[in-house]
């Protein structure tokens, strides 16, 4: 008996260390599912991106160098379709994205009735943006959006309110959500690109206006912007630009000031600021005149020069700041959808 009892119980041992084993091989076959299921999707995401001609060569060249490796390393092909998940991964992204900012996800559609109030409340916000009630705006975008969460349209005419009331982070956050919703919503990629760009990272806004001309090239608005964006960004480059703070491409052009100029170029206090100026500049390190010294100089013959104009015509100089800010981004003449 007691020799059957210790065979029964080494058998109960390896039986336990099989099943145990087992288990274990198991929850690994799982979750080596999981990843080549998780890695399926997100080589899904790098080909639709590939697919919407919204990249340059490089960028596009990159991702298909991604995509290689991820179907290489998880053994993975696009005949794989049992590894499909019933969601697109951005879709599982805006849903996890909303639920972190304690937006409650609809389990269905909006109904009927709530679509309707939501164009309503929308349509009430533009009404407040054409009157430059950008809060009341922001106010019934919100409302909006609480009623019909997967409207890209929303959340892109709040991004626009923010942008005015220079909330230029939230408008940013509200342009991913339109994009991430619609990507290819041109107006949420050029609100995006006037958003980044007063928040001056003038490469990343660039790149944004371009997908947006990607995606309507006949747009003027965009094509205006996207210069303006690399016009700042060469100015924001070049340390004597941005040193200067004004346009001076805007005065040079306008004969009513060349005029002017000319005119105050007879008033004798003004030669002998040029002349002093002419003098130190012949002179040189010699004289003791020469870097931030001789760049003081310049700036306060500037000032004084400036100075003597404001006196002469203050009109014009109102006219020409005028001009200048009639430069900025075109986004304000953009309609809202």
């Amino acid at each position: 008996m007691p020799l059957v009892s210790a065979v029964n119980a080494q058998a109960q041992m390896t039986q336990g260390r099989t099943r145990r084993k087992l288990e274990k091989t198991s929850v690994s076959r799982e979750k080596m599912a999981v990843e080549k299921r998780l890695a399926f999707s997100i080589v899904q995401f790098l080909r639709d991106q590939t697919h919407r001609g919204a990249l340059n060569s490089d960028e596009q060249e990159s991702l298909e160098v991604a995509i290689q490796c991820l179907e290489t390393t998880f053994k993975i092909s696009s005949s794989d379709c049992h590894l499909a998940v019933p969601q697109p991964l951005t879709e599982i992204f805006l849903n996890s994205l909303l639920k972190n900012d304690n937006i409650t996800i609809p389990e269905t559609s909006p109904s009927p009735e709530n679509i309707e109030q939501a164009e309503q409340l929308k349509n009430e916000g533009n009404n407040h943006m054409k009157e430059e009630n950008y809060r009341c705006a922001v106010e019934c975008y919100t409302k909006a959006i609480d009623l019909d969460l997967r409207n890209a349209v929303y959340y892109c005419n709040r991004a626009a309110a923010h942008s005015k009331l220079g909330n230029y982070t939230e408008a940013t956050v509200d342009c991913e959500r339109a994009i991430g919703i619609d990507p290819t919503y041109s107006k949420a990629y050029g609100r995006m690109g006037l958003a980044l760009t007063a928040m001056n990272k003038y490469p990343e806004a660039i790149t944004f206006f371009k997908k947006a001309l990607v995606l309507d090239p006949d747009n003027d608005t965009y094509k205006s912007n996207l210069k303006i964006a690399e016009q700042k960004q060469k100015e924001a480059t070049s340390p004597v630009a941005a040193g200067l703070g004004f346009d001076m491409a805007s005065l040079i052009n306008n004969p009513a000031f060349i005029s002017m100029a000319a005119s105050v170029m007879q008033n004798q206090q003004v030669q002998q600021l040029m002349s002093g100026m002419m003098t130190n500049a012949v002179r040189g390190p010699a004289a003791g005149v020469g870097g931030l010294s001789d760049i003081s100089s310049l700036i306060e013959a500037g000032q004084q020069f400036a100075q003597q104009i404001q006196q002469q015509n203050p009109e014009l100089i109102e006219q020409l700041r005028n001009h200048i800010r009639s430069r900025s981004f075109s986004g304000s003449a953009e309609e809202h959808s």
